[in-house]
């Protein structure tokens, strides 16, 4: 019986991991004012001061728009091309 009852456990464990994994993102798209863009992956709320716009994830910028994408692992923004972290 204790056979049956970890193999249960164990499907029950690898299903909602793939149930998890199958769920998405919530990240944003976070912008400063020279057009620098980032994804955040997780929510944040930016002093008004830093010139900082959040985005949905879904959000494109349009044709003949300047901004550059650079990444960095970590809470922070970007500012005069330096990585500021939280």
């Amino acid at each position: 019986m204790n056979k049956l009852v970890a193999a249960a456990t164990l499907a029950l464990i690898g299903g909602g991991m793939l149930l998890a994994s199958t769920l998405p993102a919530s990240a944003a798209i976070v912008c400063n004012r020279q057009g620098v863009c980032w994804h955040a992956p997780r929510p944040y709320a930016y002093p008004r001061g830093y010139g900082i716009v959040v985005h949905p994830n879904s959000w494109r910028w349009g044709p003949g728009a300047r901004y550059v994408w650079r990444e960095h692992p970590g809470r922070g923004y970007w500012r005069n091309g330096i990585w500021i972290s939280f």
